[in-house]
């Protein structure tokens, strides 16, 4: 693009706005479809296992204060209960980041699943879209999740104290939210000023002890605020016509120095779908490659709970804070750590028991664990690695460096993969549903109405 297609007015907000419109008109690669549909899988396993957890639990009874939607427009997950389609994205959305279940985006800083499909499918629902339409949509809102973090600078909203993942998420949603309700371009740039107002979240998340303030902070609000803005617009609610450039805009509140070709660059060549990582372990993400390391020291150098003197785990210096001594079990590392070696294995279930916080066995062996900040690994790439380093009883000191856990986009998993870790994740609660509904995912292109998952994805215990 030229200086002087820049200079035309209402550049950025043209061509964001058609974009999101003809979204659902164009034909998506075959390997980012693909890639989509796991995606898509891996955040519907975050909802319907997060429903059974505590957040999970409160977002439900939370639901029945809500005003029931008579025509059924969106359901809520592992209940009967239907709901506005905004109520409905912020339920689901808590769900969705109830647990450590969910995917991220390393360069956005965000967690993108966890917001963007639950609003997807409370505006594909509503609106009896196709499984096609839905895929796309979801595709959408992962382009403009990433793109808004970045475009702002990820690292400079942390430091002015908001939150990435609000923001992120809350356009993200709005643009898929905005595709399912057909909106045309012309009305799409009222959707983006309408969530622009609506975009929150400061990043004293981070002292939540609960994980629910840190649901709602990553998901629940961001896909509520998605979906209002969308079915506000899509009511006949206007706005005004260029949120990104002009008088009071977004970027410029938000950031001192926005890069606005960020937000429509390479848009339709490169997806941040395709730039999406998914969990192998189901921990915070500076955690999964330190239990990656962990395992590799168990198999292959005989390391575990009876032959360590101490454990030493060295992560990138500025994630340490996030995972340091929390009073939540999944994003503690040392418990998640010390949980592996008395278990033998790390498993979704016992991660996300409050109990074993207080577990003598795995106390005493935090006891010999100590969590040191790197700052060599801040600095390397690909992101987020980490070192093991066990001194053992026979005299032996082991040490395992891991470069990139299993799922990050430098080592991807595969189909299998991901249907493995969904096994793991539903059959406990689908039981013999499990595959057949894992396999209508896979293949959620053919479905003609979004409303067929439905049966599974509203089933109770």
């Amino acid at each position: 693009m030229t200086q002087s297609d820049k200079n035309r007015e209402h550049f950025y907000i043209n061509r964001m706005s058609a974009y999101a419109a003809n979204a659902l008109s164009d034909t998506l690669p075959d390997h980012v479809a693909e890639k989509a549909k796991y995606h898509i899988l891996d955040t519907f396993c975050a909802m319907i296992t997060g429903a059974r957890l505590t957040v999970g639990e409160m977002a439900l009874s939370y639901s029945k204060t809500l005003s029931q939607s008579a025509d059924k427009a969106a359901g809520i997950v592992a209940s009967d209960s239907f709901l506005h389609p905004a109520d409905a994205a912020l339920v689901n959305g808590i769900m969705a980041h109830a647990n450590e279940t969910d995917d991220s985006h390393p360069a956005a800083i965000g967690h993108p699943g966890c917001a963007i499909v639950p609003a997807a499918l409370a505006a594909a629902e509503t609106n009896a879209s196709s499984g096609s339409d839905f895929l796309k949509a979801v595709v959408l809102g992962y382009d403009y999740y990433a793109r808004m973090n970045i475009a702002l600078g990820s690292n400079h909203i942390y430091a002015r104290g908001h939150g990435p993942y609000s923001i992120g998420g809350a356009w993200g949603a709005a643009a898929a939210a905005g595709a399912l309700y057909k909106i045309d371009a012309e009305r799409m740039a009222y959707v983006f000023s309408n969530v622009a107002h609506q975009t929150g979240g400061i990043a004293v998340w981070m002292r939540d002890k609960d994980h629910m303030e840190k649901a709602f902070h990553f998901a629940g609000l961001p896909a509520r605020n998605g979906v209002s803005a969308a079915a506000m617009i899509a009511h006949g609610f206007s706005g005004t016509d260029d949120v990104i450039e002009g008088r009071g805009n977004f970027m410029d509140a938000y950031s001192d120095n926005p890069d606005r070709d960020i937000l429509i660059g390479e848009l339709g060549t490169r997806f941040e779908v395709m730039l999406t990582n998914i969990k192998k372990w189901c921990v915070g993400s500076p955690i999964q490659s330190a239990l990656d390391s962990l395992e590799y020291l168990m198999e292959n150098e005989v390391v575990h709970l009876g032959n360590i003197e101490k454990l030493t785990i060295e992560l990138p210096s500025h994630v340490v804070d996030v995972v340091e001594d929390r009073g939540v079990p999944d994003i503690n590392c040392k418990h998640c750590l010390a949980l592996m070696l008395v278990d033998g294995r790390f498993g979704f279930h016992a991660s996300h028991d409050y109990a074993r916080l207080q577990d003598p066995a795995i106390l005493a062996m935090k006891n010999k664990m100590s969590l040191l900040p790197s700052a060599e690994l801040a600095d390397a790439l690909p992101i987020r690695q980490a070192i093991v380093t066990a001194v053992l009883s026979d005299g032996r000191t082991v040490s395992r460096r891991t470069y990139a856990v299993k799922g990050v986009v430098e080592n991807p998993m595969d189909r299998n993969d991901v249907i493995r870790k969904a096994q793991d994740l539903l059959s406990p609660l689908l039981k013999q549903e499990t595959d057949k509904f894992i396999e209508t995912v896979l293949n959620i292109e053919t479905l003609s109405d979004i409303r067929a998952l439905r049966t599974v994805l509203q089933k109770q215990d």
